[in-house]
């Protein structure tokens, strides 16, 4: 690989997150998904992920995000009566869930959103309602009043930097979601984002747990270690 540009570098480093000592966390994941499988590091690949998405969102022209007919269809067979669904208030040029959560919401499913408290570290999920109020956490996004019920989610959408159809994700760095995960092992991980931030294959670690689905504007992919019926 050649030289590795100036914006790259500026990206900084990341630390893993230490899940590997969190109770009910599994590292049995295939030894062929922890082989590194590019030569970029992850900062890289972030930084590529990031262009790459706002430049598609700026031909685009919104973050407004809709799924798939097949991704809509097969979320709502996921979702019992009375499930809860963690979802989250789309920053920058995340794909945006907001008409999604509202017609879940609408439908009579229970809602809740990622929560980081003061030791910002620990990523914990409130009960949350399209016109409730919400505050600013300290990593800037908007999250639930800190009074809002702690809630377990049966399914949590998560934000994707970029993907892979192995159920690989590409996430911003700090490990929330992978603690979060680690914690819920039960909860289905569906990943959202648009078709463009698609990679052959990116890294992954020990402690990673792979998407159960990626869910796109084009398309609803299932990896061959998803736990949703095929």
């Amino acid at each position: 690989m050649g030289a590795v540009p100036a914006q790259v570098l500026a990206c900084g480093t990341w630390s893993p997150p230490d899940v590997l000592g969190v109770r009910g966390y599994s590292g049995k994941r295939p030894w062929r998904v922890r082989q590194p499988m590019t030569d970029m590091t992850k900062a890289e690949l972030r930084c590529a992920a990031r262009t790459r998405r706002q430049a598609f969102l700026k031909s685009r022209g919104s973050a407004l995000f809709a799924l798939a007919d097949d991704g809509a269809a097969q979320l709502q067979q996921l979702l019992p009566a009375g499930a809860c669904v963690a979802g989250y208030l789309a920053m920058g040029s995340e794909a945006d869930p907001s008409a999604l959560l509202q017609s879940l919401h609408d439908a009579g499913y229970h809602l809740s959103l990622p929560w980081i408290g003061a030791d910002g570290i620990t990523m914990a999920f409130r009960t949350w309602t399209p016109d409730a109020p919400v505050e600013l956490a300290a990593a800037r996004f908007s999250q639930p009043m800190a009074h809002a019920a702690e809630r377990t989610p049966d399914v949590i959408l998560m934000p994707l930097l970029g993907y892979d159809r192995a159920g690989n994700r590409l996430g911003q760095g700090a490990g929330h979601y992978d603690r979060a995960l680690a914690r819920l092992p039960d909860a289905l991980r569906i990943g959202l984002g648009w078709s463009i931030q698609e990679f052959e294959a990116l890294p992954a670690d020990p402690w990673d747990m792979p998407l159960d689905a990626i869910a796109t504007e084009a398309e609803w992919i299932l990896p061959a270690t998803s736990r949703i019926m095929k």
